[in-house]
């Protein structure tokens, strides 16, 4: 026999369940879920050690290279040592401004900022409208947020035989250092700063997550050979920008560039 109190339970259930098949669309509760993506970088403890660039390779005998040994690692993590002189401070009057290109007068263009996938025509259009333009004087340049473009763009200062100088205060980071040393005369303040560390592509791995023997890492190398290093300064320059990892910079002054390349 069912007890009265069951029987008001089931009645009520009911009438809420009737509520609810006849309440209008309007009041029911939408639900939305953002889901965030962080990227992080794989440092490449897994990786097998007989695939990867040997890092020693970085350091030259001297007996290869003029000179002492290389600058001491500091600031890891810095965007750059130290702020910009005040001449520095500002880029000044432009006749023009491409992109991070600024024209300062007929012959001279100053650079500050990263290298897009829009650089390279913005270049081009630059020197379309100044074909007089010889020097790129680089001032404050953290890189490049487009690897591919940085390597065309580099090309392109070489073919168009600009002078590239990064002045006392200047400082070149990154893939800025591959379009310094793209100039066809290279010139740098006794304090210029030049910040160098290992690629990463879209998925975080970085140069030496890859077999030595793997294309991208020649890719690299027949740049510098093309930019006037020989095989064993190409390979060793190489090493030692992959000796620090991509989230991390190691500085070098103008004497540690001149080892590698001729500077004017």
């Amino acid at each position: 026999m069912v007890s009265p109190a069951a029987v008001v339970r089931t009645l009520i259930i009911a009438a809420f369940a009737a509520l609810l098949a006849f309440a209008p669309a309007s009041a029911q509760q939408v639900v939305t879920v953002t889901t965030t993506v962080t990227w992080t970088y794989d440092t490449g403890a897994d990786a097998d050690d007989a695939g990867v660039i040997d890092e020693s390779a970085a350091l030259l005998a001297d007996e290869e290279l003029a000179g002492g040994g290389l600058a001491e690692d500091a600031d890891l993590g810095a965007t750059r040592r130290y702020a910009p002189s005040a001449t520095l401070a500002t880029l000044g009057q432009a006749k023009a401004r491409f992109g991070p290109f600024a024209v300062v007068d007929g012959a001279t263009i100053r650079m500050a900022g990263d290298v897009t996938s829009a650089t390279p025509r913005q270049f081009a259009a630059m020197l379309a409208a100044f074909p007089g333009l010889k020097r790129l004087e680089m001032i404050d340049c953290p890189g490049s947020l487009d690897e591919e473009a940085n390597l065309i763009l580099a090309r392109a200062i070489r073919r168009a035989g600009l002078e590239t100088i990064v002045p006392s205060g200047g400082s070149v980071r990154s893939g800025a250092v591959e379009l310094w040393l793209a100039g066809a005369v290279r010139r740098a303040a006794p304090d210029a700063e030049f910040g160098v560390h290992s690629w990463a592509d879209e998925y975080g791995r970085e140069a030496n997550d890859y077999p030595a023997d793997d294309p991208v890492h020649a890719e690299y190398l027949a740049y510098y050979r093309e930019m006037g290093m020989d095989e064993a300064k190409a390979r060793a320059f190489y090493a030692l920008t992959n000796a620090t990892p991509f989230d991390d910079v190691r500085y070098l002054t103008r004497a540690d560039m001149a080892r590698f390349v001729t500077l004017n």
